[in-house]
C-alpha cells in the first residue's frame, strides 16, 4: 500500500472553528491539524487515514458517505 496526496479538510476545520468557540482552545487547536490520506492498491483507494500531525486517528472507508464526501473534496482541490 502506498500513501497518496494529502489534503486538509479545510470545510471541516471551518466547521469545527465555529463550534470551538463554546471548546476550550486546546480543543480547537487540535483540529487544526487533522489531514488526510487516501491510500492506494493497484490503482484504487482503499482506505482513508485521518492523521494528526503524525498520529493516526482513524481508518475511513472510501465507500462510507464520509469518505465520498473527503474525497470529492480532494477531487475539486485538484
Amino acid at each position: 500500500m502506498s500513501e497518496n496526496a494529502t489534503t486538509t479538510n479545510e470545510e471541516n476545520n471551518r466547521t469545527a472553528s465555529e463550534s470551538a468557540t463554546s471548546e476550550s482552545p486546546e480543543t480547537a487547536a487540535n483540529t487544526e491539524d487533522v489531514s488526510y490520506h487516501a491510500v492506494e492498491k493497484d490503482g484504487s483507494v482503499t482506505a482513508i487515514w485521518e492523521m494528526q500531525g503524525r498520529k493516526h486517528i482513524r481508518t475511513i472507508d472510501p465507500r462510507s458517505g464520509e469518505g465520498k464526501q473527503i474525497l470529492a473534496l480532494f477531487e475539486t482541490a485538484a
